[in-house]
């Protein structure tokens, strides 16, 4: 048995993320500290993530203390984590997804379709937002920073008609009451990997990696596995207005992606199956890229570049 130190963001979700996963090591017999590291993300909070635009916003300086050895893994929510990542780094383990979907909460209205003309809809995401503008052109979507707490006490205090949070925040926190309904991501495709957690180590630590890889759950890695060779060849991060989300079917794996314009008028959606994840995952990025949706990203990030690099 050993102690292992975990790196996370202070935030009240990263640490249950980061305590739920010490439990389970703990289960083992191992014994486990937690180190809080801000991180970018957390400094700019007066900001769109997607002006932002810097790689790892939420991990850079997590992978920092990792490589320095001052923690031995790095507990993430996976869709933070960019796809591509160091050779000095390994993703360990994948452990299993709770609920990917987006969650609509409101306090005096049921479902998005109740919703009044021009109401006031948060959102601190581009890719609900484009949905969001595809599904209803008359909505106000302001931008939502903070954490979950924050954003709620946001939405109790009137300053919104309703807020779209990932439901696997909302759920994993006890803070459902709000909830009236989640999107299917037929509708409102989630962000790649939603739901999901990344447990990082360094990649010459086999012994850490021989205690954290137990916690894997092979059939989440190969849907986020598929969904990321998506995110990957679109050139995105999680940002960015696409959305790509796997499921479990007969042939193996239905996967569902989207890509849109921020005002929703342009819009992509691809659906396929396949039995290997990246191999189908890859082939849904170029469908879409054949498509479109390399126009549409360019004019969301503002390059020349017809394929742009991940932030």
């Amino acid at each position: 048995m050993a102690h292992l130190r975990i790196g996370s963001r202070g935030s009240q979700l990263a640490l249950w993320q980061a305590n739920h996963i010490a439990a389970l090591l703990q289960e083992q017999g191992n014994t486990v500290s937690i180190e809080i590291i801000k991180t970018t993300g957390d400094k700019i909070t007066d900001v769109a993530l997607a002006k932002v635009g810097t790689k790892g916003m939420f991990t850079k300086e997590i992978e920092e203390a990792l490589s320095e050895s001052r923690v031995d893994l790095a507990v993430h929510s996976l869709k933070d984590l960019p796809t591509e990542i160091s050779d000095t780094f390994l993703l360990a383990a994948v452990p299993e997804r709770e609920d990917a979907r987006d969650a609509f909460l409101s306090i005096h209205y049921s479902h998005l379709n109740e919703l009044p003309k021009n109401a006031r809809v948060g959102t601190g995401s581009l890719r609900r937002q484009a949905q969001l503008h595809s599904l209803r052109s008359d909505l106000q979507i302001i931008p939502l920073r903070g954490n979950v707490d924050t954003r709620l006490r946001k939405l109790h205090g009137g300053e919104f008609d309703a807020i779209i949070l990932a439901a696997a925040g909302v759920t994993r926190l006890g803070l459902t009451d709000a909830v009236r309904h989640y999107f299917e991501p037929s509708g409102m495709c989630p962000a790649a990997g939603q739901g999901a957690l990344a447990i990082e180590t360094r990649a010459v630590d086999p012994a850490t990696i021989n205690i954290v890889k137990l916690l894997d759950h092979p059939p989440t890695r190969s849907a986020v596995a598929c969904e990321r060779a998506t995110l990957n060849q679109l050139g995105g991060g999680c940002q960015v207005p696409i959305g790509a989300y796997a499921e479990p079917n007969e042939r193996g794996l239905l996967l569902r992606a989207v890509v849109a314009s921020p005002d929703g008028r342009s819009i992509l959606r691809e659906e396929r199956t396949g039995s290997d994840p990246e191999k189908l995952g890859i082939e849904v990025g170029q469908a879409l890229l054949s498509r479109g949706a390399d126009r549409i990203l360019e004019a969301v990030y503002g390059k020349e570049a017809s394929v742009p690099q991940q932030p």
